[in-house]
């Protein structure tokens, strides 16, 4: 289940604490002395430092990682923190990519159904009021990052073709045609096993060349 175990009993500072943090010097280590030093003294304001670790802001030693840095660029703070909720709570995404969109009501919904019923109507309450609070402060108009699509290291003749078979075999998209007299002759080409990229090349180069 990834959800979070970590919520506030109260939300009514986050958006100080937030803004606090984008202010200030990121400390070594994010602790209750450091909250008390940016003026958040009460025993719920502490609780960020739960929430934090689990948005990815915190190691589970309180230290700063990357994403914190990140967020205390304040033109990219709203949308660091949309990506470390989408992190935190990928379960409720994967329902539905739009999760921020929902109700409170709908969240305690959904929260029952991934947890199977183990978590009170309490902390249910408090993790939906923890997950709404969150939201109104991010931007979630930016899509979620995507990995850039592999390409073949065989070059553009190769990324042609339907797929590489295994070495020592015949590759779809090496096959040529040649005419002699009226008559076809179908061309494979076996590739030596090699990770060298320009054996490949040299290959494909005297093909289009006997081809042309």
């Amino acid at each position: 289940m990834a959800l979070p175990t970590a919520y506030l009993t109260s939300a009514k500072n986050l958006e100080t604490i937030l803004n606090a943090i984008k202010t200030a010097q990121a400390p070594e280590k994010f602790t209750g002395k450091f909250l008390e030093s940016l003026e958040f003294k009460s025993p719920s304001d502490r609780l960020i430092i739960g929430v934090l670790k689990s948005l990815g802001f915190l190691t589970d030693d309180a230290k700063p990682t990357q994403r914190y840095f990140n967020f205390l660029d304040q033109t990219l703070a709203a949308k660091v923190l949309a990506e470390g909720i989408r992190d935190a709570y990928k379960d409720i995404f994967a329902i539905n990519i739009n999760a921020h969109s929902f109700s409170k009501e709908e969240l305690v919904n959904k929260f029952k159904t991934l947890s199977q019923g183990q978590l009170s109507e309490s902390v249910l309450d408090k993790m939906a009021l923890t997950f709404t609070a969150l939201v109104k402060q991010a931007d979630f108009t930016a899509s979620p990052q995507k990995q850039p699509e592999k390409t073949s290291a065989l070059g553009e003749e190769a990324a042609s073709g339907k797929g590489l078979e295994k070495s020592g075999e015949p590759i779809e998209g090496t096959r040529g045609k040649v005419k002699i007299e009226g008559l076809v002759y179908n061309i494979q080409l076996v590739l030596p096993e090699s990770r060298d990229p320009k054996v490949y090349d040299a290959l494909f180069k005297s093909l289009r060349e006997h081809l042309a």
